[in-house]
This record gives C-alpha cells, sequence and structure tokens, in this order.
C-alpha cells in the first residue's frame, strides 16, 4: 500500500513543498527513510513506531519506505515525525485519502503520541498559501505564529490520535484565528526605556542622530561610563517596525527557533549582542546547510558589539558586506543561500588596554604606542562603515543622584518617525531609505551647504586632519540632523555637530 501526504521543510528563510510518500511492502520488518534525511529525520522512525503503539493504533509488521520528495534537497529537523506517521496509518486505510491532498502537516511526536513544537511555522504557513493549499495541521504551540498568514485555515493539534480524528472527519477543529492588529499592538512594547539613562546628553543626542539616519555608532568611554546601557535603548528609539518588517524579522527568528511558545510576531525592534568569542560563522551565517547568523537575526533591527576589538579580526572583516549590502551571501558546494541582514550596527570600546584615557578621575598607564596598537585594531574599512565615533565620559555624581533621566522613548522615537519620512519622501525614487545609505551622488544632491558651512568643512578638513571619508559622513550626518529640525537647508551649526561626532578623526583626548 502506498500513501502520500504533503509537509514542507524550510531552505533559507523560506520553505518549499515537500511530498512524504510511505510504501509498505510484504519482506521481513524494516523502517528505512530516503530522500537526502539528516540523523534527525533518519530517527524518526523510532519516535514514529513508539508514538502510534501508545496512541493505541497497530504497527505494521511490514517492509516501510518512507520517501522524501524532492529528494535531491537535504531535509533537516523533526517536523516530518506527524507526516510520517499519518502516511503509515493512511497506508494501512486508516485515514480518507481525500482529505491528505488539501492539507499541509508537520509537528515533531513524543513516544507517547504528543505533538511538539517546531520551527520554521511561518515560513511554512506561507509556503502552503501560496501552493493553494485548503489548510496545515501543526502542533498548537506554532498555531499563533502561523495564523499570521490569513490566505489558510490553521488547525492546531495536541497529539497524533487527535491529528488522526481530524483528518477522517471524526472531530471538528475549528481554524486559529488571530487579531493581528490587535497582537502588534500587544506584542510591541519594550521593556526599558530611554529615560532610565541618567546624564549623558551628549551621547542620547548622538543615539538620536544615529536613529534618525540609520548612522552606524561608536560609543568610547572608560568602563562603567554606561556605553551598553545607552546602546541596549537604542531599538526602543527606532521607528516602530510595520507590519511587513515584522512578518520579514519574524521569519528569521522561527527559522532559528528562537519564537516564544504560542507568541504571533516579532512585533519590536531586534538586538544582538554576541560575545566577542564568537566565530565568524556564528556572527554572518553557516554550518553545511547554511543556517542564519547574528546580522540576519538583527534584521530591520541593531547589532551590538560590546568591546568590538576584543573581538577577532577576521571575525570583524567579515561585516563588510551586509553592512554595505543589507543581506549576506553563503555559499557552499551544494548551495548558495542569501539572508536578509539590514541593520544599524552599535559598538562600544575602550579609548585604550586599561580604559581611562578620557576618564579625568583616574590616571591611565598607557603609553602612546599601546594605545595606537590598541585603536588600530578595528581596520580602516571597517571603521570607514560607521558614520558616528562619539565618547561616553563618566557618569558624575550629581547626574546620578537625579531623580529624573530626561527624555522617554516614545518622546524621542517621534522625533525620529518623523525624520524618517522625510528621508522616505526624499529618496522614493530610489532603493534606499535613510541618509546613512546615500551613495557620493546623492550626497551631493541632497548635502548642499552654504559659504559659511563650506568655510567650516574646510576648517575641519586642514586643522583636524580628516580625511575624505570623514567629509562624506559629516554631510549625512549633518543631513540628518537637519531632518530632526526640519530644515530644508543644512545650516553651519549641524555641520559644526556632526564635526563633534568624529571622535577617532579628531583623536582620543586624554584626561
Amino acid at each position: 500500500m502506498l500513501a502520500k501526504v504533503l509537509s514542507s521543510a524550510v531552505l533559507g528563510v523560506d520553505s518549499y513543498m515537500v511530498e512524504v510518500e510511505v510504501d509498505l511492502a510484504l519482506g521481513l520488518p524494516s523502517f528505512s527513510t530516503v530522500g537526502l534525511p539528516d540523523a534527525a529525520v533518519k530517527e524518526s522512525r523510532d519516535r514514529v513506531k513508539a508514538a502510534i503503539k501508545n496512541s493505541g493504533f497497530d504497527f505494521p509488521p511490514r517492509r516501510i519506505t518512507v520517501n522524501l520528495a524532492p529528494a535531491d534537497i537535504k531535509k533537516e529537523g523533526a517536523a516530518f515525525d506527524l507526516p510520517m506517521a499519518i502516511g503509515v496509518l493512511a497506508a494501512q486505510s486508516l485515514v480518507k485519502p481525500d482529505r491528505l491532498s488539501q492539507v499541509l502537516v508537520l509537528g515533531e511526536l513524543a513516544l507517547d503520541g504528543m505533538v511538539r513544537p517546531i520551527r520554521g511555522a511561518l515560513p511554512m504557513a506561507v509556503a502552503a498559501a501560496k501552493a493553494g493549499l485548503e489548510g496545515i495541521v501543526l502542533p498548537v504551540d506554532n498555531v499563533a505564529e502561523a495564523a499570521v498568514v490569513k490566505q489558510i485555515n490553521v488547525y492546531g493539534v495536541h497529539s497524533l490520535s487527535q491529528t488522526l480524528g481530524m483528518l477522517n472527519g471524526e472531530l471538528t477543529i475549528e481554524p486559529s484565528t488571530i487579531d493581528l492588529d490587535a497582537a502588534f499592538a500587544e506584542s510591541s512594547h519594550y521593556a526599558i526605556d530611554f529615560n532610565d539613562v541618567k546624564g549623558q546628553e551628549h551621547a542620547k543626542r548622538a543615539l538620536e542622530v544615529a536613529a534618525a539616519g540609520g548612522h552606524n555608532i561608536l560609543l568610547i568611554g572608560p568602563p562603567g561610563s554606561g556605553k551598553t546601557m545607552l546602546a541596549k535603548r537604542l531599538p526602543t528609539i527606532l521607528p516602530p517596525l510595520s507590519l511587513e518588517e515584522a512578518i520579514e524579522t519574524t521569519k528569521i527568528h522561527s527559522v532559528c527557533g528562537l519564537i516564544p511558545p504560542r507568541a504571533p510576531l516579532i512585533a519590536v525592534r531586534p538586538f544582538r549582542a554576541p560575545h566577542h568569542t564568537i566565530s565568524d560563522a556564528g556572527l554572518i551565517g553557516g554550518g553545511n546547510v547554511p543556517r542564519p547568523g547574528e546580522v540576519s537575526l538583527a534584521h530591520h533591527g541593531v547589532l551590538f558589539l560590546d568591546e568590538i576589538l576584543e573581538f577577532r579580526r577576521n571575525v570583524l572583516e567579515v561585516l563588510r558586506q551586509p553592512l554595505e549590502d543589507g543581506q549576506v551571501t553563503i555559499a557552499r558546494a551544494i548551495m548558495s543561500l542569501t539572508y536578509p541582514a539590514s541593520f544599524m550596527l552599535a559598538a562600544a570600546m575602550n579609548p585604550c588596554p586599561c580604559g581611562y584615557l578620557t576618564d579625568p578621575q583616574r590616571e591611565c598607564g598607557c603609553s602612546p604606542g599601546e594605545v595606537q596598537r590598541y585603536l588600530s585594531r578595528i581596520s580602516g574599512p571597517l571603521l570607514d562603515r560607521i558614520d558616528i565615533h562619539i565618547e561616553v565620559p563618566p557618569l558624575r555624581y550629581r547626574d546620578m543622584a537625579a531623580e529624573a533621566g530626561g527624555e522617554p522613548a516614545p518622546m524621542i522615537r517621534e522625533r525620529v518617525r518623523r525624520a524618517r519620512a522625510l528621508q522616505a519622501d526624499r529618496f522614493k525614487k530610489s532603493k534606499i531609505f535613510c541618509n546613512a545609505a546615500m551613495s557620493p551622488k546623492q550626497i551631493r544632491r541632497h548635502c548642499q551647504v552654504g559659504d559659511e558651512g563650506q568655510r567650516l568643512l574646510e576648517t575641519a578638513m586642514e586643522r583636524l586632519g580628516f580625511s575624505a571619508r570623514a567629509y562624506d559622513r559629516i554631510l549625512k550626518v549633518a543631513r540628518t540632523i537637519a531632518d530632526l529640525v526640519p530644515e530644508e537647508s543644512i545650516h553651519p551649526q549641524h555641520i559644526a555637530e556632526a564635526i563633534q561626532y568624529r571622535s577617532l578623526d579628531r583623536g582620543l583626548r586624554g584626561g
């Protein structure tokens, strides 16, 4: 007897249809799986056998062959347990075949027949909708995530026996629905706020400018000055995620199994802070079948590299492509996958090996040569992609003792949102969305400055020794500062403020 069950698998951040074919033949009892299964898929035979028996059904003493088509793509994960078990039962004529051609079946089986959650439910639901199927059957814990796709019915099941009853029409399970707007609003709150940070008004202003223009930012200061605390609050002042951005972000986290149980969407900007011991594959993505890395998990959010100079140089250098292109391509012998990776880079570092070069209260014991060697750990090409360098001084007692912490995040976020709206209108005929992504041609067009501004820039170039790349960065940041006002033209005060955000070009000042 032969049975076919429709299922799905993830490739990159998208899914494709998989047909699970189960054949029962005469011969010595065996269970073999073909179609390039990985170890988890091969082990399904033991879970399927135990789940069928413990659910009250007979496991056939036949030679069982399971084929996962298309057979030339490697299959991973335990999501094929449930469709395999349904296929074995259908081959024994225990499942009505007409229903199997209308729904997608997914789920990992426990030995007692209960259904456990899987990864990639959202992209799989999208694949089922594109294929024109009536519904998708999957674990209850994944229902909210899959129900984001409105074009298909989503049925949540607890066990193998419940799935069988639903497919045979003996048990009615109502399709699950969610109020997407309500779920989006409920999930779009941050647990932290910008007014948690006391003092550091200059650094807060730099973060606002960075958020408004999509500029990468480097925070430089001694230990304990609040660099990490500031960076963690950067997502709270970024414009709210749109529904399209939220779905795209959720797909990446779903593939990696990082969606909270029964949560429909990731509705806040991601904040990823990998440890400095991370490998280049962990940061950029990799593996035999490439998985998303931290840069993709930070898509539409913030990637924070604390103590950036402690990261290995080869790890930092792989950031160049995603910072430039907003995506990362991972090539392997069997396939090449492209993952989205459009993120803001926020980094923090000490000004010297001991950390106290810019601290007026503590003496730095580092020699100029040691400081220079320390700062040279970050390469010029990578530093070239960071528009804002800001010094974060030690916090003063009166700031720490103050009760008020400054403006709350929603007020700053509204200014950032208005500035981003101006940029969206400015670049509506191009493929960019913020000032940080302007090309040299766009800089010349949109960053016109008057005579006084030109004299200020000339002074900065000659007296402070700014490079040509710093010149472009200053104009981009000045354009963003003008957008925050808002002003159509770039004035000298905007350029003067932008010059202040080039600490490494001006040279760090010791206390």
